[in-house]
């Protein structure tokens, strides 16, 4: 059986004090989900939420991580600095870490897209240094409106799981955690229904038994993480590839987050 994982993508929002208040609203609901409990603040309010998940169930993560250990690398932050403050998962190549936005931002001309720039063998770096350092990976895939309309979805999922998941051990595969996000699906007014995140969810997993086998495949956690809501979480993670949730929006409410925890628990 593999255990749920759900988690808070909070992005750029909250400050440190909103970090705390949010992490106080969500932490009865926390402690009696059956899944795994796991918030992923901004670099600089990661402190503030270690402090205030003392002693509960909720663990944090960081959103992005570098490879390298340290060095002249201005504006980067190294995975021993995130093992140091308490850190134990990370949030590697989600859509917006790639430039990949289900809606262009006004101003987003190809420049500005080419300061986020993260691809998969940058990935695979970062991937391997988490599990160097013992940080649970979530690694991000996905495929954007264009790529689902010209029928790619699964080959370009599977290949983002083939070139991002390259080069390790089968143990090493097993503990890596991936989160499937349709880009499509995220500010387009396009829905993905659970049957279809299942199957591609599946895709995934699929990915992974090639490169590693049928157990590493058993055992590698699966979330979804398109537009997760209260009112679409149930029907979700009762899918048997669907093994939690990677939640933006609904992750900056402790009402809304607290039902995606309630859901993992039917």
């Amino acid at each position: 059986m593999r255990t749920p994982i759900i988690a808070g993508n909070w992005k750029m929002n909250k400050t440190a004090s909103e970090a705390a208040e949010l992490i106080a609203g969500i932490q009865p609901a926390a402690e009696t989900s059956a899944a795994e409990v796991v918030v992923c603040p901004s670099y600089l309010s990661i402190p503030a939420a270690l402090a205030k998940v003392a002693g509960t169930r909720i663990r944090v993560g960081a959103q992005d991580l570098f490879w390298k250990e340290s060095g002249a690398y201005t504006g980067q932050v190294a995975p021993g600095m995130l093992v140091d403050l308490g850190v134990s998962h990370v949030i590697i190549g989600h859509s917006e870490r790639r430039g990949r936005f289900g809606v262009a931002e006004e101003g987003f001309t190809p420049e500005v897209l080419a300061l986020f720039g993260e691809s998969d063998h940058t990935v695979n770096l970062k991937l391997h240094a988490a599990l160097k350092h013992g940080l649970v990976p979530i690694v991000c895939c996905g495929e954007t409106l264009a790529e689902r309309r010209a029928g790619d979805t699964d080959s370009v999922v599977a290949g983002q799981i083939e070139r991002g998941l390259a080069g390790l051990s089968p143990e090493q595969a097993s503990t890596v955690v991936v989160a499937y996000e349709p880009v499509w699906a995220i500010g387009t007014g396009e829905t993905c229904a659970a049957e279809e995140a299942d199957r591609v969810c599946g895709v995934a997993r699929a990915a992974v038994g090639r490169l590693y086998g049928q157990g590493a495949a058993d055992a590698v956690r699966v979330q979804y993480g398109g537009s997760v809501k209260p009112d679409n979480a149930v029907d979700l993670l009762s899918r048997p590839n669907i093994d939690g949730a990677l939640v933006g929006g609904a992750s900056l409410k402790a009402a809304d987050f607290n039902a995606i925890l309630a859901a993992a628990r039917s």
